[in-house]
């Protein structure tokens, strides 16, 4: 690796680079080391991990020796001389558990939680399934109500609805009921997240598919979180809400009334009573509209059924934006495996973000397959030696004279943000960039 330093490495991946200061600032090196179970310097797993963070980043989750990405500085970033196999990482996720997996998610979310990743009070959460083609016999499930059953591979996501940042993922075969899921996904939350002051216990908003009154009583009796789901669309219920008389209803405005009252699901082990919000949309009674929701605590209906819940649907927008870093097609269905590449493509997101958020507008709106192919696979540059410092050149770099202002003089700068500007996986050298 050091003779190709020295020889000065051109090619036309090397926006990856752009993510460097990024790493240093979060501290990926070492979340992987911690993950890797490494002490050395060398530190190789830690590496084909980075590798793995890479590849997400370029929303190419396959990227070997044998697809001709050599001789254009990808291999570089990731502190290595050469691509690894197909083998190697197989190898490499094979040999770390779920558990570990979950481990890194932890470490994660605590420092993005200290960047203020994760200020609001609201959490969306959503399944992600992905239509499986292994041939393995297994439970097959129907994506929606018209479609025929198909294999799928489940993965189950919590996010923060103001900064549509993900705090944690977990996945699942298709035979994993939704609840068991959802608890294990709520226990890693948190342990990310601070324990609320009483009373303001962050709101968790689902769908439909999560009203099942056994997570309700999990929920209220073992989580610091409120629970908001919209319950069935059935004519029992809707024949009910008609009946409600005029006086049950609150008009807040023209065309929206709120019915407010407690229930009490069959087959509930909570000895307190729910609280069901009845939402009537319509001027006419004959153009009544009713949805209702089931909430574990009360909470002011307005802000919650008007504001709280459609935020919700920030985590479909999260899907279509990031999903192609790792979460878009299933792969292999060794769950242990597939948790550890969903993991380091989280890695991946994070530092994509902090990333976005330095360089501004336009590139904090393109999603990850613009940026990939634009940014990180677009630039042209070279690198090179001099003394410490490994000094990256992008020639004709779109907004050259906006980056100047965040990467030139990189060392100074992370040092005056309290950061080691020194390389840990590329033999402690210095980084810095020039635009020509």
């Amino acid at each position: 690796m050091r003779q190709l330093l020295a020889d000065k490495v051109s090619g036309n991946l090397l926006g990856l680079w752009l993510l460097v200061p990024e790493h240093l600032r979060l501290g990926t090196w070492d979340l992987l080391r911690t993950w890797s179970g490494e002490s050395t310097e060398e530190a190789l797993d830690a590496r084909l991990a980075l590798h793995l963070v890479h590849e997400a980043a370029l929303c190419r989750p396959t990227l070997r020796n044998d697809r001709s990405l050599r001789h254009r500085g990808f291999a570089l970033a990731n502190g290595l001389a050469w691509l690894p196999t197909d083998g190697a990482v197989h190898d490499l996720l094979e040999a770390h558990t779920i558990q570990q997996a979950q481990h890194l998610q932890l470490s994660l979310g605590k420092l993005r939680r200290a960047s203020d990743h994760f200020p609001s009070q609201v959490l969306a959460l959503d399944p992600h399934r992905l239509v499986s083609y292994s041939k393995r016999d297994m439970i097959q499930r129907r994506p929606t109500a018209n479609a025929p059953a198909t294999k799928q591979a489940q993965t189950f996501f919590l996010l923060d609805t103001k900064t549509r940042q993900p705090l944690c993922l977990t996945n699942a075969s298709s035979a994993r009921h939704l609840t068991s899921a959802t608890q294990e996904l709520l226990g890693l939350a948190e342990k990310i997240l601070p324990r609320p002051e009483p009373g303001q216990r962050p709101l968790i908003v689902a769908d439909v598919e999560h009203f099942t009154v056994e997570l309700l009583d999990h929920v209220r009796a073992h989580t610091m979180f409120d629970l908001l789901v919209p319950l069935r669309h059935t004519e029992t219920l809707q024949n009910y809400y008609r009946a409600l008389p005029p006086e049950s209803f609150l008009r807040h405005w023209a065309g929206f009334a709120i019915a407010t009252e407690t229930f009490q699901p069959r087959r509930s082990a909570s000895s307190k009573p729910y609280h069901r919000y009845i939402q009537r949309t319509g001027e006419r009674p004959e153009d009544y509209h009713f949805k209702g929701f089931a909430c574990t605590a009360a909470r002011p209906e307005v802000p919650t059924l008007t504001k709280d819940f459609p935020d919700r649907w920030h985590i479909e927008e999260f899907f279509r934006f990031d999903q192609h870093l790792g979460w878009k097609r299933a792969g292999t269905l060794n769950l242990h495996i597939r948790q550890g590449q969903m993991t380091l493509a989280l890695l991946a997101q994070a530092v994509i973000h902090q990333l976005r958020q330095r360089l501004g507008a336009p590139f904090n709106q393109w999603d990850s397959v613009h940026l990939a192919q634009d940014l990180f696979g677009g630039l042209e540059g070279d690198v090179r030696v001099h003394q410490d410092t490994l000094l990256v050149t992008y020639y004709n770099a779109p907004h050259a004279q906006q980056w100047q202002a965040h990467f030139e003089n990189l060392p100074q700068r992370l040092e005056a943000e309290g950061v080691d500007p020194r390389v840990p996986w590329l033999y402690n050298f210095k980084l810095d960039f020039r635009f020509k």
